[in-house]
């Protein structure tokens, strides 16, 4: 079954991807070193690892998108501070944007082939690493609204899509 989804539909989602990214590092930027590092329980240990892990997953698919040989996990490698690392998470979001807006709507169907961090070789189509890609940040933005809130920082407001479209279209 031949794929519906557009170029354009995926670029919407970068965009949204970003505009919603940058509402998250304004909240990160707000909270203290205490909150940031604060044990809280959920799928990683804390408002940091939980950052690090979704920064890692943009810039691994990204790399993959551009048949980068050797990709780099960077929860493995990552050893900077805060500010840097939401610095890396805005250059990725924006990377990960230009790249769906080059890139040629005719390969949404063609399958990309990459290896998982554990050696494994898998292959999906681009518009279905797209849309994961999107919303793996999304789902992992659901949880740090709740481990802020956790952590004590209450000022957050919605990364809903549907806040982003009143937002665009005003």
């Amino acid at each position: 079954m031949k794929n519906k989804m557009t170029k354009q539909y995926f670029i919407e989602l970068a965009d949204f991807n970003v505009w919603a990214n940058d509402i998250v590092h304004s909240w990160l930027n707000a909270i203290t070193d205490e909150q940031w590092e604060k044990p809280i329980v959920s799928s990683f240990n804390s408002i940091r690892e939980t950052v690090l892990h979704v920064i890692g997953a943009e810039i691994i698919w990204l790399e993959r998108l551009k048949n980068v040989s050797a990709p780099v996990w960077l929860p493995q490698v990552f050893k900077g501070s805060k500010e840097e690392l939401i610095e890396n998470w805005k250059k990725a979001s924006a990377d990960l944007k230009v790249f769906v807006e080059n890139f040629d709507d005719n390969g949404l169907d063609q399958p990309m082939i990459f290896k998982r961090l554990n050696g494994e070789e898998n292959r999906m189509p681009h518009y279905q690493v797209f849309a994961h890609v999107f919303n793996h940040s999304t789902y992992h933005r659901g949880q740090l609204v709740t481990m802020l809130r956790q952590a004590g920082y209450t000022d957050v407001r919605s990364t809903d899509m549907l806040m982003y479209f009143r937002e665009k279209n005003n």
